[in-house]
Order: structure tokens, then sequence, then C-alpha cells
């Protein structure tokens, strides 16, 4: 049998003041199982299941960092005690048989707040009305989404000011619940990265116009929680590299913004596009059809960069961070369709790690019915 080379993949990589065991993280993903913002027993089976498999680090779903935050009602708040308290158990309870790191993804919905959960009803996704639980809105400009969005107030700067606050809030409620890095959600439409783009900033103000302008109120926000953050904890953005619009500057603007990041003292960037406008045409869906996006950064930046975007295979992350295309993979629906993801990577590229507790009784060298179930 041939000698397989070094895993890079499953080397460790530093972000902040710690030192990661791999460099696989399990990506944010929102479950819309939150009551009042609190986290709940699906969380923990959710987040504790990944934790078992032991990735690089668990990253908890987008959280709010106040009520109107909330892309739909049933998301993950951390913005009052009960919800400090509430991840704070889960954290704990986690860590007596997993010592994987923890992250929480830290965001707020702006303009695409105040949504049905996108799995209930027939209008799942679209905005929810007063009657229904909703809550106003608010972004960059005063023009919705799209039509089947709320119209969002114009923030002001005591808006801003106030979120900003917010922002910081949650990181520090974060620490004090135990999580070993903070991730700031930058992308995907939501109120950051409606700040960045042109597709739905429209100010005339000192936060609207050129780059310089429309990433002051991000900047702002990031470094108000790397200000609340102990000194090199690790903290992560995820930000749009496209906007997936023909004739967007995104692309183009991107790395001067992930610079300004980096000098922020940002730990990684994790490398994502789209969802600022219903005008975005996306490419097709290929495994690692967004891993260029996170080429495109790495060229710019000096701090790992996370890919993503349909990474199936181990084989494929292998080669994605091998071949400097990435310096980390983000994973989601593959987690959720192998749990176990990790730990059937690291037995794919000849690289022996723990199982936890009992879960040893199903590896290549204690089951006889591995090879079968994931020949290779």
């Amino acid at each position: 049998m041939p000698t397989l080379e070094p895993s890079v993949l499953f080397s460790p990589i530093v972000l902040g003041d710690r030192e990661f065991a791999n460099r696989i993280l399990v990506s944010p993903m929102c479950q819309y199982a939150a009551v009042d913002g609190l986290a709940q027993p699906w969380h923990a089976m959710h987040i504790g299941g990944f934790a078992k498999a032991n990735p690089g680090a668990v990253i908890m779903e987008a959280t709010g960092v106040e009520p109107r935050g909330r892309i739909s009602p049933a998301c993950l708040g951390l913005w009052n005690d009960a919800q400090e308290a509430g991840l704070a158990r889960l954290v704990t309870d986690i860590r007596t048989y997993s010592t994987t790191p923890l992250g929480i993804q830290l965001g707020h919905a702006g303009r695409k707040a105040s949504t049905q959960s996108p799995w209930l009803g027939d209008r799942r996704g679209e905005a929810l009305s007063d009657a229904e639980g909703g809550w106003p809105v608010v972004g960059p400009s005063a023009f919705a989404f799209d039509d089947t969005y709320r119209e969002p107030v114009e923030l002001d700067r005591t808006g801003m000011l106030s979120i900003i606050e917010a922002f910081a809030s949650a990181a520090a409620r974060a620490v004090r619940a135990g999580f070993d890095l903070v991730e700031i959600h930058a992308g995907h439409g939501y109120l950051i990265s409606s700040f960045i783009s042109v597709q739905s900033n429209r100010r005339a103000d000192a936060y609207g116009g050129d780059l310089e302008n429309r990433m002051r109120f991000p900047l702002e926000i990031v470094a108000a929680v790397r200000a609340v953050l102990p000194q090199d904890f690790p903290l992560g953005v995820r930000i749009d590299v496209d906007d997936w619009i023909d004739d967007s500057s995104a692309k183009a603007e991107s790395p001067v913004y992930a610079q300004a990041l980096a000098g922020l003292g940002v730990s990684y960037i994790a490398a994502s596009a789209g969802a600022i406008s219903p005008r975005m045409r996306r490419p097709l869906v290929t495994p690692g059809y967004m891993l260029p996006l996170a080429r495109h950064l790495k060229d710019a930046v000096d701090i790992p960069v996370a890919g993503l975007g349909m990474i199936v295979t181990p084989d494929q992350a292998e080669a994605a961070v091998s071949a400097g295309d990435a310096d980390m993979v983000a994973i989601a629906r593959g987690f959720l369709d192998d749990p176990h993801w990790s730990l059937h990577a690291a037995d794919r590229l000849g690289v022996r790690i723990a199982r936890t507790g009992a879960y040893g009784a199903a590896t290549p060298r204690t089951w006889p019915g591995y090879q079968s179930v994931h020949p290779k």
C-alpha cells in the first residue's frame, strides 16, 4: 500500500492566540429552533454531535445581537442574561465530553430581518407582518431587498452607535459563556454587507458613496468587537467577496476590505458571496465553486482565509488547502449529511485522530465492517 503524504488538512493552524488541531471548520448553520432567542435542546444535540467528531472548530449559527437583528423569530440571540446563561450551559455540557473548540457567529439581519423560518408554511422566508409577530427593520438606505421584504428604516448615527454597542456587548457575553472564537457575519446581504454593497447602500453621507465610506460602519463594528475581546482572542469575519452581479465592483473591492479587516486584528476571513440583491446570478453550483473567492483574498492578505461552497469529499478539502486555495475549509451540508465527516476524512487521508468515548468501537481498526461502509 503506498505511503500517504502528510495531510495539510489535518495539520494545526494558529488563529489569534490559539492553535487549532486541524483546518476543518463546521460552518454556522441557522437552525430556526430558538425560543425568544434562547438555545434549546436541539442546539445542544446539533452542535454537540459535531463536536464529538473532533473538527478544528464548530461555529454556532448566526446569532442576533439585538431582537430586531434576528432573521426570524426562531433565531438565536445574545442580548440578555438568560440567553448568555443558556449558551454557557450548552458550552459547559459539551466540554464534559469534547475539547473541540466552539465558536459563535454574531450577526444582524438588517433589511432581511423579520421573516418566516425558511421551511414553515407557503410563505417561508418572506417578511412577517406585525400581526404575525414581525418587527420594523433597518438598513443603510430606505428600500427593501425585494417586494416580499419589509422596507427598512435608514439608520441614523444614533442607530448605528446602538448596533455597534450591541455587537460589542454580545461579543463580551460570548467570551463569558466560554466560546473559543467569535465570528462576525458580514455577508449574505445582511446588515453589515448591505453597507458595503452599492446594490443596497445609496447614502450620500460619510457612510455611503466610495468604498472608504461604505466600509466605515462595518469596520467600526469589527473594531468595537475586537476591543472587548481578550488580547489575541480568535476573531473571524465572513464577508462577501463577490455579489455575482455583472456590473458590480464588489470583487475588485473585496481585497481592500479584507486588508482593512486584517489591519484591525481579525484572525481569519471566511470567503463567501452573493445574496445581496435579487439581481444576483449565482454561478453553477459545483463542488468547490466558491474556492476561487478564497484564493482571491489569499493573494491580498497575510491572515488565514477559509474557503467554502460545496466542499464535499476529504480529497477535495485536502487538495484545496494543499494547493493554497484556502488555509481552512468551512463545511456545512457535508456535516449535516455525516456528522462524523471529520473522522471519516481522517481515515480517508491516513490520519489517526481520537474518537470520543465508546465511538472508538467504530474505527477502521476496531470494526471489520468499516471498509464496507466507507470503501477507499
